[in-house]
């Protein structure tokens, strides 16, 4: 402790100030040592740490130290509105005065210290204020727009996090395996070439399953000669809210593991300075992962709102003030002769006045206040931008290399594919079209997918390009977000539409929040490839169809496409590529497993589901792009039938048998994007129409498109009669039972006969 005497407990003060009180007692009673550094001395001998460096990192603890002050002053005066604060944390200023700028760096929300020194390192930045401008909720904040509370920074290279439960990770990783992975695939890249990525996260998120899925990832990656040279910085206070990491976990836990160093910062700020330079060095020299665990305490509870007296003794948390690391730090600089008392104390004045004028602007700063602006960054989409995408040519002589002569829409034998080996084609054509495509998943490369949709595309264009996974959908979604904000344009598969599901929240919480909270600065493009829906034949059950997309479609800004044909495929592939490039979106390109191989439409061996792969470089023809539906029987009217994937071929079934068994003529309305709906065809067709059937393969109760899509119409007053016919709330069971739950072309038939009577 470095309290000057014992302070009796005053269980009724408020704790700021007693942390506060003791800085200032010290401050007031310290003499300064006999001999004052130079600014560019060293500390003390063996350090590069100089002492100029020294008090910048005091003034940017300070600054961290009274932002946090000021986030609990206005949050009382019901200006604020973030409370969990860096306080206990100030020392991971060092990880941020010894990083470069352009180091990619996603942030735990304790690491403000490490902010305030990246700023100061870049310079012509205003941290203070624009932290205040977060904290209030203004509009004017540089980072989210006023969305969130966020460390984050397009400038410094900081892409805003809002994870508590280091979910940001995996795309930590996935950022700094591109870094490589970018330049073999001969992409140039927004940083240096020996850059290293820093991710800064709690000791209780560190046991958290995301936390260890990115850690190991780059374990694995390294491990294969892969380069990961990502810096993992566990910010250790030894507590989650109230429970207590066990003393030494964090320690005992990671010092031990294989291919990846650990390092740890304790101590006085020279030797954590001392320790954090070297694990950065270790990091950048050897391209492999570094733990670096820094030592820290958390004052003042979780957050503003914790009452940390109902689970810590008096004892304990008196302890843990005298630990506070401005005052340790403090202590430090004074008996090194770094600065004099005098010096520090006129620092925390200068920055408190600093930080209490910035905080009566910030509040006064409008906030946002209409549904437009505040969605503005959620789901860009530039009509004529991804037009211009699609346009992009694809080259002729490279094409005819990578098809070895054999062009998809010149084959004999026969010209006319199916699904699968439509999409195998139009792969091909991507990753010739884009050099910073890159496919990868489980088995997609050596193994070409577990339906042969990839099958020879690693072969074609190399393993930079093509690459096999570690078998974890959060590493493959962490890889695709990193990849992508790096400036590739990752197309990731998910093995199956269950699985999706161990990884959500890497879609949901993550990359389709990053253009949300960040203002439209940061995005990660991307199309995801997942194998999925029901019907699959003779390797059955639930994992392998799953018919519920209800967990996709509640992912605000997500978009999903599908395709029923392969053709369609084709095109949909490209106008889904073209938009996730021109305007940073993540799509979903939803395969449907039991038509890739399929060929016939009405009778075994009529070869209806066969087509003719449609070539690049046809112009406006040569993709699909969202709202553009696919129309059958456009000129029946007597009712509508709106489906998408395997219920658009039984729609179609379906349709032949109204009209020759029943005399009602259906039109058949393949909707093709199933988020957003596209409602203006929609609308359109059902309007020319005297009644409206859904036929949503997916399960009733949130599992598809049904209910949205028949509530819509409701709304707007269609004059018609609506319905829908939806598989089952169940499970998909093996084998033929599957048939009794699923959506079947009798289900059909039996309601658009109701819907018409």
């Amino acid at each position: 402790m470095y309290l000057l005497a014992p302070v009796k407990i005053d269980k009724s003060a408020n704790r700021v100030a007693v942390v506060e009180g003791n800085l200032d007692r010290y401050l007031e009673s310290a003499e300064p040592a006999a001999r004052r550094l130079d600014a560019a001395e060293p500390v003390r001998p063996g350090t590069s740490l100089s002492a100029r460096q020294a008090v910048q990192l005091f003034e940017d603890m300070a600054a961290s130290r009274l932002l946090d002050v000021a986030a609990r002053e206005l949050k009382r005066d019901g200006l604020s509105y973030y409370t969990i604060s860096s306080a206990g944390h100030e020392k991971n200023a060092v990880v941020g005065a010894l990083l470069r700028e352009d180091d990619p760096c996603f942030l735990h929300y304790r690491s403000g210290g490490l902010m305030m020194a990246r700023a100061r390192r870049v310079g012509g930045e205003t941290p203070v204020f624009d932290t205040l401008l977060s904290l209030t909720a203004s509009k004017d904040d540089p980072a989210s727009g006023g969305r969130h509370k966020v460390w984050g920074s397009r400038r410094l290279w900081v892409p805003p996090q809002t994870s508590t439960i280091a979910s940001h990770l995996p795309k930590a990783v996935g950022a700094a395996f591109a870094l490589s992975r970018a330049r073999r695939m001969g992409v140039e890249l927004p940083v240096s070439g020996d850059a290293i990525v820093c991710c800064s996260f709690g000791d209780a998120s560190a046991s958290h399953a995301t936390a260890l899925a990115g850690i190991n990832s780059a374990r694995y990656a390294f491990r294969g000669g892969r380069p990961t040279p990502v810096l993992f910085v566990c910010e250790d206070n030894r507590i989650g809210i109230s429970v207590d990491t066990p003393s030494g976990w964090i320690r005992d836990r990671f010092s031990t593991m294989t291919n990846i160093s650990y390092f740890d910062a304790a101590g006085a700020i020279d030797e954590v300075w001392d320790t954090v330079e070297a694990a950065i060095r270790h990091c950048r020299v050897t391209r492999g992962p570094v733990f670096l665990r820094l030592d820290c305490v958390r004052l003042w509870g979780h957050a503003g709102s914790d009452i940390e007296t109902a689970y810590r003794s008096w004892e304990e948390i008196c302890s843990i003030e005298a630990q506070d690391p401005l005052l340790v730090t403090a202590r430090r600089l004074v008996e090194l002769g770094v600065a004099t008392p005098t010096e520090l104390r006129e620092i925390l004045a200068d920055t408190a006045a600093r930080v209490r004028a910035g905080a009566r602007e910030a509040a006064a700063r409008p906030k946002l206040t209409t549904r437009a602006e505040i969605m503005a960054p959620l789901a860009p989409f530039d009509e004529d931008a991804v037009r211009a995408e699609v346009a992009q040519p694809v080259d002729p002589a490279r094409r005819a290399v990578i098809f070895d002569g054999a062009l998809p829409e010149e084959a004999d034998s026969p010209q006319r594919k199916t699904l699968a080996a439509h999409l195998n084609a139009a792969l091909c054509d991507e990753l010739a079209r884009r050099p910073e495509v890159m496919l990868f998943g489980e088995d997609v490369g050596k193994k070409g997918g577990v339906y042969g949709v990839t099958h020879s595309l690693q072969k074609r264009l190399g393993r930079a390009r093509v690459f096999d996974t570690l078998l974890d959908e959060t590493t493959i979604l962490g890889v695709a977000q990193g990849a992508a904000q790096l400036g590739l344009l990752p197309i990731p598969e998910i093995q199956y539409l269950a699985y999706v599901h161990n990884a959500v929240d890497q879609l949901r919480g993550e990359a389709c929040s990053l253009s949300f909270f960040s203002d439209g600065q940061f995005q990660n493009p991307m199309v995801v490839r997942i194998a999925g829906l029901a019907y699959q034949k003779g390797f059955g059950g639930h994992f392998h169809n799953d018919d519920s997309i209800g967990g996709l479609r509640d992912i605000p800004g997500l978009m999903i496409v599908t395709p029923a044909r392969g053709d369609d495929g084709v095109r949909l592939l490209r106008g889904a590529l073209a938009t996730a490039k021109a305007c940073g979106r993540v799509v979903v390109f939803l395969e449907p497993i039991a038509l890739y191989h399929e060929r016939d439409l009405y009778a075994d061996g009529d070869k209806g589901w066969l087509f003719d792969y449609p070539g690049p470089g046809r112009g406006s023809s040569d993709a699909l792009l969202p709202g553009e539906v696919g129309v059958y029987h456009a000129d029946a009217r007597d009712l509508v039938i709106f489906s998408y994937a395997n219920g658009l071929r039984l729609s179609l079934r379906a349709a032949r048998r109204l009209e020759l068994e029943h005399g009602v003529r259906a039109r058949v309305v393949d909707l093709r994007w199933l988020l957003p709906l596209p409602f203006e065809a929609i609308e359109r067709h059902a309007a020319e129409c005297g009644a409206v059937l859904v036929a949503d393969e997916c399960r009733r109760t949130g599992g598809g498109i049904a209910a949205e899509l028949v509530a819509h119409l409701a709304e707007r007053g269609y004059a018609g009669r609506l319905a829908s016919a939806c598989a089952a709330d169940t499970y998909v069971p093996l084998g033929p039972a599957a048939d009794v739950v699923l959506l079947s072309e009798d289900d059909i038939v039996q309601r658009a006969l109701e819907v018409r009577a």
